[in-house]
C-alpha cells in the first residue's frame, strides 16, 4: 500500500478533532480547490522545477502553517512564503501567479523569517479582489521544495480542502542496506 493510501485510510477514519499530526505530511495551508500542479498556467510549477506538490485555488483569504516549524523565508513582495517543518520538510507556499508583480498591494505577513510557528497557525493574508483586480490569477501552489531527498512526495487530495486537512505526505528514502561481510 502506497503512503498516500495509508495516510487517506487513516484520515478518513479520523474525526475532525483528532490531535494526531503526522510528520511526514503537510497540511493544507488554505481552504480550497486542490489541483495537479500540470493545471497551473506557469511553467516553474507546472514542469516541477522547484519540486513536488499541488496547486490550490484558494476559497479564502488567510494563509497557515501547513506543519509545526520555522519560516525559512519570506519573499519581499509578501505573494510567497518558505516553512521547514521540525523534522526537514521545506515547503514554498506561492499565493496566485505572476502576483510578484503586485509589488506587496494585497498581501500582509504575520510572520518574519526565524519564527517558530504551529500547525493551523496565520502565516499571512490576502486580498482575492485585489489579486483579480490586477489581472492576475488566485491559483496558488504548495511545494516541497526538497522533494528530491524523499522517495516519493504525493499528493494525496483531489478537490475541495479545508485548512489543516494533509494534502501531501512524503516517503523518505530507504536506509542503506549494512552488508554483512
Amino acid at each position: 500500500m502506497s503512503l498516500a493510501s495509508k495516510v487517506r485510510a487513516w484520515t478518513s477514519h479520523q474525526s475532525s478533532s483528532a490531535a494526531y499530526v503526522d510528520p511526514a505530511c503537510v497540511y493544507s495551508p488554505m481552504r480550497g480547490r486542490v489541483v495537479p500542479l500540470a493545471e497551473l498556467a506557469d511553467g516553474v510549477f507546472s514542469e516541477e522545477m522547484l519540486g513536488k506538490g499541488c496547486g490550490l485555488w484558494p476559497s479564502d483569504e488567510t494563509v497557515v502553517a501547513p506543519f509545526d516549524g520555522q519560516v525559512t523565508a519570506i519573499a519581499k513582495t509578501g505573494h510567497a512564503i518558505g516553512v521547514t517543518s521540525r523534522n526537514g520538510i521545506e515547503v514554498l507556499i506561492h499565493i496566485g501567479l505572476d502576483t510578484v508583480e503586485m509589488a506587496g498591494a494585497g498581501f500582509r505577513v504575520k510572520v518574519r523569517v526565524g519564527d517558530q510557528v504551529t500547525l493551523g497557525q496565520t502565516l499571512m493574508t490576502f486580498s482575492r479582489s485585489k489579486i483579480e483586480d490586477a489581472g492576475y490569477q488566485l491559483a496558488s501552489a504548495v511545494v516541497v521544495t526538497n522533494s528530491d531527498e524523499y522517495e516519493t512526495v504525493d499528493v494525496l487530495v483531489n478537490g475541495q480542502t479545508a485548512r489543516g486537512q494533509a494534502i501531501i505526505g512524503v516517503a523518505p528514502p530507504p536506509a542503506p542496506q549494512q552488508s554483512h561481510a
